[in-house]
C-alpha cells in the first residue's frame, strides 16, 4: 500500500473511532459538530471526490457553522489538493492544532513488564468517563452531556484501560479495533503520578489486547509539542506518519 492509500486508511479509521454529535453529508465532505468540543468532531473532513466548486462549498459550510454558532474549521491532510490551504489562507482562516500521526507495525511491539496494575475492559464505564472529564478537567455542562454519548456510539470493539490507586483512578485509556488496526485514544494521567509509567502501562496493554484481537497494526495522534508523550510512543516502536491541521475562522 503506497503512502496517500495508507493515509486514507488511518484517516477513515479515526472517523470510525471517534463520532461526531452530529454529522452532514455534502459532495464528499462530511460536515461535523460537537458543540465544539474537540476540533476533530467540529470540522469538515474530505472522505469522497468533490464536484461542485470549492468557493461555493465553502461559503455553505461557513453557513452551516454559523448556524451552530461555531468557528468554521477544516481538517487539513495529504489527502487534499495542494491549491485548498493557500485558499482557506486568503480566506482569513488561521492555522489551529497542528497534529502528528504516528503509526506502528506491531511486529516490531516489544512488551516492557512495569509493576503498575492495569485493568481492562470492554466497555466504557460512567466512572471512567467521569475520570476522563476529571483528568481533561472539562467542566462545560453540554460538552459532560454530549461526550458520553459521542463515546457509545462508537460502532467499534473498544479495549478500556485504567490504573486504579490509592482507591481512585489515576490513569486511563483507550484502544480502538478496527480492520487490522487498534488506535490509541484518550492516554491521559493524572498530573501528581506522572513519571511512574502509568503511561506506558496502558499504551502496552491496550497493544497486547489489540494484538490478542487480532491487530497488526497501530497508529495514534499526538500534538507536536508534547514531547514526554511523543518520546513514550517513540520508545513503543511508533514511527511518524503523516501531519494534519485546522484551518479555523469565526463565521
Amino acid at each position: 500500500m503506497n503512502m496517500i492509500d495508507y493515509i486514507k486508511t488511518i484517516e477513515d479509521l479515526s472517523l470510525n473511532a471517534w463520532p461526531s454529535h452530529q454529522m452532514q453529508i455534502y459532495d464528499g465532505w462530511i460536515l461535523r459538530f460537537s458543540y465544539f468540543y474537540t476540533h476533530r468532531t467540529n470540522c469538515v473532513e474530505q472522505i469522497g471526490p468533490s464536484s461542485l466548486p470549492f468557493e461555493e462549498k465553502i461559503k455553505y459550510c461557513e453557513e452551516i457553522y454559523h448556524y451552530w454558532n461555531t468557528p468554521c474549521i477544516f481538517k487539513i491532510t495529504p489527502l487534499l489538493p495542494a491549491a485548498f490551504d493557500p485558499m482557506l489562507e486568503e480566506l482569513g482562516y488561521q492555522v489551529e492544532h497542528v497534529t502528528e500521526v504516528k503509526s506502528m507495525d506491531l511486529i516490531r511491539f516489544a512488551y516492557r513488564p512495569t509493576d503498575n496494575k492495569v485493568e481492562i475492559s470492554s466497555k466504557i464505564t460512567p466512572q471512567w468517563l467521569e475520570t476522563l472529564f476529571d483528568l481533561k478537567n472539562t467542566t462545560n455542562p453540554i460538552h459532560r452531556r454530549i461526550v458520553p454519548t459521542m463515546y457509545a456510539a462508537i460502532p467499534k470493539k473498544t479495549i478500556v484501560a485504567s490504573i486504579p490507586i490509592d482507591g481512585k483512578i489515576r490513569a486511563i485509556g483507550l484502544g480502538i479495533l478496527d480492520r487490522d488496526h487498534i488506535g490509541l485514544y484518550a492516554i491521559n494521567v493524572d498530573a501528581g503520578y506522572r513519571r511512574q509509567h502509568l503511561g506506558r502501562s496502558i499504551c502496552q496493554e491496550i497493544l497486547k489486547a489489540g494484538i490478542a484481537k487480532g491487530a497488526k497494526r497501530a497508529y495514534l495522534q499526538v500534538v507536536p509539542d508534547n514531547f514526554s508523550a511523543k518520546n513514550l510512543y517513540t520508545s513503543l516502536g511508533f514511527e511518524d506518519t503523516y501531519t494534519h491541521w485546522f484551518r479555523a475562522k469565526n463565521v
